[in-house]
Protein backbone atom coordinates (compact mmCIF):
# COMPACT_ATOMS: atom_id res chain seq x y z
CA UNK A 1 0.00 0.00 0.00
CA UNK A 2 1.42 3.35 -1.10
CA UNK A 3 1.49 6.48 1.26
CA UNK A 4 0.08 9.33 -1.42
CA UNK A 5 1.74 12.80 -0.62
CA UNK A 6 -1.07 15.09 0.44
CA UNK A 7 1.06 18.19 -1.55
CA UNK A 8 1.92 16.54 -4.51
CA UNK A 9 -0.24 13.69 -4.54
CA UNK A 10 3.03 11.39 -5.35
CA UNK A 11 2.77 7.72 -3.80
CA UNK A 12 5.43 6.81 -1.71
CA UNK A 13 6.21 3.73 0.21
CA UNK A 14 4.70 2.84 3.40
CA UNK A 15 6.78 3.53 6.33
CA UNK A 16 8.55 6.69 4.09
CA UNK A 17 8.87 9.70 6.68
CA UNK A 18 9.13 12.29 3.80
CA UNK A 19 7.82 12.35 -0.01
CA UNK A 20 9.97 11.28 -2.37
CA UNK A 21 9.06 13.74 -5.34
CA UNK A 22 8.67 16.74 -3.42
CA UNK A 23 10.23 16.50 0.17
CA UNK A 24 7.42 16.69 2.00
CA UNK A 25 7.01 15.02 5.42
CA UNK A 26 4.48 12.20 5.60
CA UNK A 27 5.30 11.05 9.44
CA UNK A 28 1.63 12.15 10.32
CA UNK A 29 0.62 9.77 7.54
CA UNK A 30 2.59 6.85 9.13
CA UNK A 31 0.68 6.98 12.76
CA UNK A 32 -1.44 4.11 12.56
CA UNK A 33 -5.34 5.70 12.38
CA UNK A 34 -7.92 4.52 15.31
CA UNK A 35 -10.95 3.47 14.20
CA UNK A 36 -14.11 5.37 16.14
CA UNK A 37 -15.88 2.86 18.46
CA UNK A 38 -19.15 3.95 19.57
CA UNK A 39 -19.43 1.66 22.57
CA UNK A 40 -15.54 3.14 23.80
CA UNK A 41 -15.99 6.86 22.92
CA UNK A 42 -19.44 6.79 24.29
CA UNK A 43 -17.78 5.37 27.49
CA UNK A 44 -15.36 8.30 27.67
CA UNK A 45 -17.71 10.61 26.87
CA UNK A 46 -21.10 10.23 28.37
CA UNK A 47 -21.99 10.54 32.29
CA UNK A 48 -23.43 8.00 34.79
CA UNK A 49 -26.85 9.67 34.64
CA UNK A 50 -27.09 8.06 30.78
CA UNK A 51 -27.24 4.62 32.56
CA UNK A 52 -30.00 5.97 34.41
CA UNK A 53 -29.19 4.79 37.77
CA UNK A 54 -32.26 2.48 39.64
CA UNK A 55 -33.18 4.21 42.85
CA UNK A 56 -31.70 2.77 45.74
CA UNK A 57 -33.49 0.80 48.14
CA UNK A 58 -31.95 0.30 51.62
CA UNK A 59 -32.00 -1.24 55.04
CA UNK A 60 -30.64 -0.23 58.18
CA UNK A 61 -27.24 -1.79 59.28
CA UNK A 62 -29.61 -3.92 62.24
CA UNK A 63 -32.30 -5.30 59.15
CA UNK A 64 -32.60 -9.06 59.75
CA UNK A 65 -30.25 -11.00 57.13
CA UNK A 66 -33.95 -12.67 56.02
CA UNK A 67 -35.69 -9.30 56.11
CA UNK A 68 -33.13 -7.85 53.65
CA UNK A 69 -32.86 -10.90 51.43
CA UNK A 70 -36.75 -10.53 51.44
CA UNK A 71 -36.59 -7.23 50.22
CA UNK A 72 -33.76 -8.08 47.78
CA UNK A 73 -36.67 -11.15 46.18
CA UNK A 74 -39.40 -9.00 46.26
CA UNK A 75 -37.66 -6.05 44.30
CA UNK A 76 -35.91 -8.35 42.17
CA UNK A 77 -32.78 -7.03 43.05
CA UNK A 78 -29.24 -8.04 43.65
CA UNK A 79 -28.20 -5.65 45.96
CA UNK A 80 -29.18 -3.65 48.86
CA UNK A 81 -27.75 -0.70 50.35
CA UNK A 82 -27.58 -0.10 54.09
CA UNK A 83 -27.88 3.43 55.00
CA UNK A 84 -27.82 4.90 58.90
CA UNK A 85 -29.30 8.09 59.02
CA UNK A 86 -29.53 8.31 55.63
CA UNK A 87 -25.69 7.50 54.95
CA UNK A 88 -24.65 4.89 53.12
CA UNK A 89 -22.29 2.38 55.19
CA UNK A 90 -22.58 -0.39 53.28
CA UNK A 91 -23.86 -3.00 50.71
CA UNK A 92 -24.94 -5.87 50.64
CA UNK A 93 -25.10 -8.17 47.49
CA UNK A 94 -26.64 -12.07 46.32
CA UNK A 95 -22.83 -12.78 45.89
CA UNK A 96 -21.94 -11.19 49.45
CA UNK A 97 -25.33 -13.93 50.46
CA UNK A 98 -23.91 -16.77 48.69
CA UNK A 99 -20.35 -16.36 49.76
CA UNK A 100 -20.66 -15.20 53.65
CA UNK A 101 -23.49 -16.50 54.42
CA UNK A 102 -24.48 -19.99 52.14
CA UNK A 103 -25.42 -22.72 53.95
CA UNK A 104 -25.37 -21.47 56.96
CA UNK A 105 -28.72 -19.54 56.07
CA UNK A 106 -30.96 -20.89 59.25
CA UNK A 107 -28.51 -19.80 61.21
CA UNK A 108 -28.08 -17.05 60.65
CA UNK A 109 -30.85 -15.51 59.15
CA UNK A 110 -31.68 -13.54 62.51
CA UNK A 111 -28.24 -11.60 62.55
CA UNK A 112 -27.91 -8.18 61.82
CA UNK A 113 -27.53 -7.88 58.11
CA UNK A 114 -24.14 -5.14 58.92
CA UNK A 115 -22.31 -8.09 59.75
CA UNK A 116 -22.18 -9.64 56.18
CA UNK A 117 -22.39 -6.31 54.71
CA UNK A 118 -19.28 -4.93 52.55
CA UNK A 119 -18.52 -1.80 54.52
CA UNK A 120 -17.77 1.33 52.62
CA UNK A 121 -17.82 0.41 49.47
CA UNK A 122 -16.43 2.10 46.70
CA UNK A 123 -19.22 4.46 44.89
CA UNK A 124 -19.75 7.24 42.08
CA UNK A 125 -21.30 10.18 41.51
CA UNK A 126 -23.87 10.46 38.78
CA UNK A 127 -21.55 12.94 36.66
CA UNK A 128 -18.40 10.66 36.60
CA UNK A 129 -18.11 9.07 33.33
CA UNK A 130 -19.45 5.69 32.24
CA UNK A 131 -15.65 4.68 32.23
CA UNK A 132 -14.88 5.06 35.85
CA UNK A 133 -17.73 2.63 36.69
CA UNK A 134 -16.41 0.27 34.46
CA UNK A 135 -13.07 0.34 35.81
CA UNK A 136 -14.13 0.25 38.92
CA UNK A 137 -16.53 -2.85 38.08
CA UNK A 138 -13.53 -4.68 36.54
CA UNK A 139 -11.01 -4.07 38.89
CA UNK A 140 -12.53 -4.28 42.02
CA UNK A 141 -14.79 -7.18 41.69
CA UNK A 142 -17.84 -5.25 41.53
CA UNK A 143 -21.71 -5.74 39.90
CA UNK A 144 -22.99 -3.11 41.77
CA UNK A 145 -22.10 0.33 42.71
CA UNK A 146 -23.95 2.69 44.48
CA UNK A 147 -24.36 6.41 42.68
CA UNK A 148 -23.66 9.16 46.11
CA UNK A 149 -24.36 12.61 46.10
CA UNK A 150 -22.03 13.45 49.05
CA UNK A 151 -22.49 10.44 51.11
CA UNK A 152 -26.13 10.27 50.44
CA UNK A 153 -26.95 7.50 47.90
CA UNK A 154 -29.12 8.59 44.98
CA UNK A 155 -29.30 5.61 43.09
CA UNK A 156 -27.28 2.17 42.09
CA UNK A 157 -26.09 0.66 38.99
CA UNK A 158 -25.06 -2.64 38.41
CA UNK A 159 -23.22 -4.60 35.41
CA UNK A 160 -26.59 -5.25 33.55
CA UNK A 161 -26.74 -1.57 32.43
CA UNK A 162 -23.57 -1.18 30.93
CA UNK A 163 -24.46 -4.12 29.46
CA UNK A 164 -27.77 -2.42 28.52
CA UNK A 165 -25.58 0.93 26.98
CA UNK A 166 -23.10 -1.08 25.10
CA UNK A 167 -25.52 -3.08 23.18
CA UNK A 168 -27.88 0.08 22.31
CA UNK A 169 -24.88 1.52 21.30
CA UNK A 170 -23.77 -1.64 19.23
CA UNK A 171 -27.75 -1.75 18.22
CA UNK A 172 -26.89 2.37 17.34
CA UNK A 173 -24.15 2.19 15.65
CA UNK A 174 -25.27 -0.83 12.68
CA UNK A 175 -28.39 0.98 11.66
Amino acid sequence: MALICPDCGAGNIDGTDTCESCGQSLTMLNKPQRRPSPVGDGMLREKIEALEPKHPIAVTPDTPVEEALRVMLENKIGSILVTEDDKLIGIFSEHDAVNRIGVEFVDLRSHAISEFMTALPGTLEKENKIIFAVHKMAFGGYRHIPIVEGDRPVGVISIRDILRYTEEKIEASVN
